[in-house]
């Protein structure tokens, strides 16, 4: 922990291992931003193309209360937006 963090007391935010959700060919990884006691739709949408594991950043405006619900709703759009837009998303 550098100096700084220490006399600030910032804390080290630990990376969650999340487990994609397999569709289409696509790995969808849901990682909700807490913000303000709730839980932004956020994750990651992951495609191996000839060889090259190509990711789309998923950040949504809908706040969610619960973090499970914030999870399930980023799925659902997140399929929906592969149905849309195929691999033109990378």
């Amino acid at each position: 922990m550098g100096f700084l963090s220490k006399l600030f007391g910032a804390k080290e935010v630990e990376a969650k291992n999340v487990e994609p959700v397999e569709y289409n060919g696509y790995l969808i990884y849901p990682e909700p931003m807490a913000e303000g006691g709730q839980f932004r739709i956020a994750g990651r949408i992951v495609k191996d193309i000839q060889g090259e594991m190509k990711t789309y950043q998923f950040i949504r405006s809908d706040v969610l209360a619960s973090e499970s619900d914030a999870n399930e709703l980023m799925i659902k759009k997140a399929k929906l937006f592969i149905d849309q837009s195929g691999t033109t998303i990378f």
